[in-house]
């Protein structure tokens, strides 16, 4: 089941779209869902997450805490809508795309890919593309 929680005023809209559509990433990825909560904050929230399980100091958009077994993925994402929308303005995209992006990002990561090196990189930003043009494709079909 994937949950969707707020630390802060945002809440996430069509959260059955992006439901669905999280679950179709994961079917595409040959994954089984368990509990996956999304829990949206701001900087101080994330940066206080990020110091004291991580002991780094700087702000981040997202936080994964991988809980996942061989069966099935469980785990909490803290995502900073304040550093999303940072993020959207800084790469010249959407806040919505610049979300989706997170949220998948958090997926592939519990799915095991990594993105320390610069081959990492490549892999997880093709696989994130590759789902977002889904999502695009999608809502376009809803309309």
């Amino acid at each position: 089941m994937i949950n969707f929680f707020s630390e802060t005023d945002f809440e996430l809209p069509y959260q059955d779209f992006y439901r669905d559509w999280l679950n179709a990433c994961m079917d595409i990825e040959n994954r089984k869902i368990g509990n996956i909560n999304f829990i949206f904050c701001d900087d101080e929230y994330l940066l206080d997450i990020n110091r004291q399980h991580l002991n780094h100091d700087y702000y981040t958009d997202i936080i994964t805490f991988d809980y996942s077994d061989q069966t099935q993925l469980n785990g909490d994402i803290f995502i900073s809508v304040e550093r999303v929308a940072d993020n959207a303005y800084e790469y010249n995209t959407t806040f919505d795309n610049e979300l989706s992006r997170v949220m998948v990002h958090g997926f592939l990561h519990m799915c095991g890919y990594k993105d320390a090196t610069e081959d990492e990189q490549i892999q997880m930003r093709k696989k994130e593309d590759g789902f977002i043009e889904m999502l695009t494709h999608n809502s376009e079909g809803e309309e």
